[in-house]
């Protein structure tokens, strides 16, 4: 048994292994030296200059290792723009992973952090928001509102947005992103390792049009009776019903002890609701006997309902790289992205790169929130202190002042016996 249970487990790392030898990787970027900028072009013909922000390379305030770097956007209220080339494929018959990551070191109020795979043959420097793409993945923040990882895929030259509701982070500390789409028609996206949302491309997605359309050729009768209830034909109202007023007067008040009939005439109660007030008449409903309940639009097969096994196949002809983006508040630094067939190399270069860094990076992020908060703790108690020092020598001055005038008092009556 025990013996079983080894083959079992060397098969399976046998496999994985397989796996990963096998893979393809379209794509990896690691922006650890200036070397980047050679390969990458800078969207400089999308905006306005002055509208265009500037790319840095950086490992950040914050991070796992000082020489493993990124590329941050460094202006406010700019959009950016960059895209690259990378090894040119179709996943037909294959899984695809979209894999990268983002920190938004300026606890990012306003702004996208998404990326782009693109077919080739565009102008780089023209590249932005209306070049066609294949997938758009990544998150997309904005207030309180707006907070979400998109999924974008392209079909058929539309831009189809997943209809769930995928959330992102929204602290300041790096987070791996990752976008499976296998070639069985399902897909799952990853935030740091862990599944956050899963499921069938065509239950999230309208790659298809609709089976059964309602028939365009019928139309509800006319004479379709959906009343339910009717008012009582044989019902009438009774003859005292109009007899009990709306409103009656005050029983309850009382004329004011000051009123003067003479000058303020004639007193009278106020009204108030009749609590015997029935309202007006209206006959009682009955069971409508030509009702022939709701009219249900009949449906036929849609004529332009086409299955598609391969919705999967976005990516027939993805040539490049990009992202393009608008932020209010710039900081954001994008790292390890991977484009490959294997959701096994995505994990490993995953454990190689973002999870190496995770932990020393939240212990400097929480390091330096520490001293940020002992440096503002120390600033109110200076401000504080300040404030109190200034309240004493105003107080002192005043009693100064007081001890002045009640010289200046005495000064006087010693005069006044003078001359007496």
């Amino acid at each position: 048994m025990a013996l079983s249970r080894t083959l079992l487990v060397a098969a399976a790392v046998v496999l994985a292994v397989a796996s990963i030898v096998s893979a393809e990787v379209y794509f990896k970027e690691q922006f650890n030296d200036d070397s980047w900028e050679d390969r990458w072009t800078v969207s400089t013909e999308w905006k306005p200059k002055s509208e265009m922000g500037k790319w840095v390379r950086t490992a950040g305030k914050w991070y796992g290792d000082e020489d493993d770097t990124g590329v941050q956007t460094s202006q406010d209220a700019r959009f950016y723009g960059m895209s690259t080339d990378m090894k040119e494929f179709n996943n037909e018959g294959k899984d695809l992973v979209l894999q990268f990551s983002v920190k938004h070191e300026q606890k990012i109020d306003c702004g996208g952090a998404y990326i782009k795979l693109l077919p080739g043959g565009f102008d780089k420097a023209s590249f932005g928001g209306d070049t066609p793409y294949a997938i758009m993945f990544g998150p997309d923040i904005c207030g309180t509102g707006t907070r979400r990882t998109h999924a974008i895929l392209s079909y058929k030259g539309k831009n189809l947005l997943v209809n769930k509701e995928i959330r992102c982070e929204t602290d300041q500390l790096s987070h791996l992103y990752t976008l499976i789409i296998h070639a069985d028609n399902t897909y799952d996206v990853q935030i740091d390792g862990k599944s956050v949302q899963e499921g069938s491309l065509y239950d999230h997605w309208d790659f298809l049009a609709p089976k059964k359309i309602k028939d365009p050729e019928v139309s509800k009768p006319d004479d379709w009776v959906d009343e339910a209830k009717i008012p009582d034909p044989e019902a009438t109202k009774p003859e005292d019903w109009d007899d009990t007023p709306a409103t009656i007067p005050d029983p309850d008040a009382e004329k004011p002890d000051d009123w003067d009939d003479e000058d303020d005439g004639e007193w009278e109660p106020p009204m108030i609701d009749n609590p015997d007030y029935k309202g007006e008449w209206e006959a009682p409903m009955i069971d409508n006997p030509d009702y022939k309940g709701p009219w249900v639009h009949p449906e036929i097969d849609n004529p332009e309902y086409e299955y598609d096994d391969s919705v999967y196949n976005v990516c027939k002809d993805c040539a490049a790289v990009g992202f393009e983006l608008w932020q209010v508040k710039a900081g954001s630094i994008f790292d390890d992205i991977l484009v490959t067939d294997s959701v096994a190399e995505a994990k490993e270069f995953a454990d190689e790169t973002f999870f190496a860094k995770q932990d020393e990076e939240k212990a400097m992020f929480d390091a330096a929130e520490e001293a940020k908060r002992k440096a503002e703790e120390e600033e109110r108690k200076r401000r504080e202190e300040e404030a109190k020092r200034a309240a004493e020598e105003a107080e002192e001055e005043e009693e100064d002042d007081d001890e002045d005038d009640e010289g200046d008092d005495d000064d006087y009556e010693d005069e006044d016996d003078a001359e007496l």
